[in-house]
């Protein structure tokens, strides 16, 4: 059986909760070891591989979205996310790691940080991720969040291989300019790395990442520059999604009611 005909078969056995316990954690941390440790070859100063843990210092402080598939008693997807309540309680967001976040934050709207969003390989290319959006669209409405933000990543520090891709995200998705968050200058890379005349843009968007067209596509854009983390093995994009600014459809598309 396919991934997309199992996950249509079990799509009534899905729940989606926030982790309450520590062994709810830490299936959330299990799941993101496979994925961006075993499958991408990330790390970290806090991975456990031992116990088989990707975890980092901000983990206690964000909300962990949990996706279950019930029949089975196994956690196959997650997301974590942070409010600014959080990050003060944190020191600071995530991503202000990677992207100076100053507009954002002086904003005066209610912000969203999104990160180690991930779904098992068995159940990708399904319904898995729109159970995830569903849980996540009723979060912003239960705390009113006008603003989403994270890093997003495209796997590899090849900025040559990624140069089509990077440039298109530039030329046709940079947030404005009251959005415009800025890559760190530490690991700061340019993104406008071909003119837009010479882009191919079909062959570009096919390499860009699934999660990040489908942010582009409830009408999300990007910060200016990417980052490059080599101890994940990445180059991260900052993606910045103003619900204001999403449409009827948009919004039905975000919380899984069309597919």
């Amino acid at each position: 059986m396919t991934p997309a005909k199992m996950d249509a078969k079990l799509k009534s056995t899905f729940s989606v909760r926030l982790a309450e316990t520590d062994a709810d954690l830490e299936a959330a941390q299990r799941l993101r070891y496979a994925v961006f440790v075993e499958e991408l070859g990330g790390g970290g100063a806090l991975v456990d591989h031992a116990a088989r843990l990707e975890k980092d210092r901000f983990d206690p402080f964000f909300d962990h979205m949990l996706l279950t598939d019930e029949t089975r008693g196994e956690v196959v997807g997650v997301y974590r996310v942070m409010r600014s309540d959080q990050a003060e309680a944190a020191g600071q967001f995530y991503s202000a790691d990677e992207y100076d976040l100053s507009i954002l934050l002086h904003s005066n709207r209610r912000l969203l940080e999104l990160g180690r969003s991930c779904v098992h390989p068995a159940y990708r290319g399904g319904m898995a991720m729109f159970h995830l959006w569903r849980g996540l669209a009723n979060y912003i409405a239960d705390h009113e969040i006008e603003v989403l933000f994270g890093v997003a990543s495209f796997h590899g520090t090849d900025v040559g291989a990624l140069a089509q891709a990077l440039s298109l995200l530039h030329h046709r998705h940079l947030a404005p300019e009251e959005l415009r968050v800025r890559a760190q200058d530490a690991a700061y890379q340019n993104m406008d790395l071909v003119a837009e005349d010479a882009l191919d843009p079909r062959a570009a968007m096919l390499s860009v990442p699934a999660l990040i067209k489908a942010y582009l596509r409830l009408g999300g854009f990007v910060g200016e520059g990417a980052f490059i983390d080599h101890a994940f093995n990445t180059t991260d994009v900052c993606l910045i999604l103003d619900t204001a600014r999403m449409n009827e459809r948009q919004a039905r598309l975000y919380q899984g009611d069309a597919v």
